[in-house]
């Protein structure tokens, strides 16, 4: 061998795979991933990968269609692109045989039209549930949770957040049963919704 290792064995394209787009466009707060191969050689599939701020972490798998000449066409949908406003996404084309390859970087921004809070999920709850909320621009937010009398139960978030979704967890460990008011506000927003605790 020359030390070239891009060709293989009979000198044609290293790549078992040949990726010919990699897209991704932001619907209705929801990421979709579009991509299309030429020709396909031993593919077992591609891995998901997302990065925000700094770490890649596998989102999930599509099954490859092994051999194939003809142009074969895939999708992902990220239905939780949480936790900020730039998302990079890039696939691990992976063989039969172990060895993968990762394709180039799209990246995405996912900023919310305005402000929400959503209901906790799930609902009625134990031990702990998970609220979602979105901010349009960056601010301080400030989610705290209440009982029914109105008293302070736990500050849960109190902290400058930038544009994006984001979800947090609430953990009841010594709360008693019962019906809970959790309260956002942010820039001048302002929401509270009732949870359930049924222990």
């Amino acid at each position: 061998g020359n030390g070239n290792t891009l060709t293989g064995q009979n000198g044609a394209s290293s790549l078992p795979v040949e990726l010919i787009s990699f897209t991704a466009e932001v619907t209705s707060n929801q990421v979709t991933l579009n991509w299309l191969t030429a020709t396909e050689v031993n593919n077992y599939g591609f891995e998901i990968e997302r990065k925000l701020s700094t770490d890649w972490q596998k989102m999930g798998f599509v099954q490859g269609h092994g051999n194939s000449s003809s142009p074969k066409q895939y999708s992902f949908i990220d239905d939780k692109p949480y936790g900020g406003s730039k998302f990079q996404y890039r696939l691990k084309q992976i063989d039969n045989d172990g060895h993968f390859e990762y394709s180039d970087i799209v990246e995405v921004y996912l900023i919310p039209i305005d402000f929400a809070l959503y209901q906790n999920y799930p609902n009625p709850f134990n031990p702990s549930t998970k609220i979602k909320y979105q901010l349009p621009r960056e601010c301080k937010v400030l989610i705290k949770i209440y009982d029914l009398l109105g008293a302070e139960v736990q500050e849960l978030l109190n902290e400058n957040k930038e544009p994006g979704i984001y979800e947090i967890q609430f953990s009841s460990e010594n709360l008693p049963s019962g019906i809970y008011v959790y309260r956002m506000s942010a820039d001048n927003y302002l929401n509270t919704k009732k949870m359930i605790l049924l222990k």
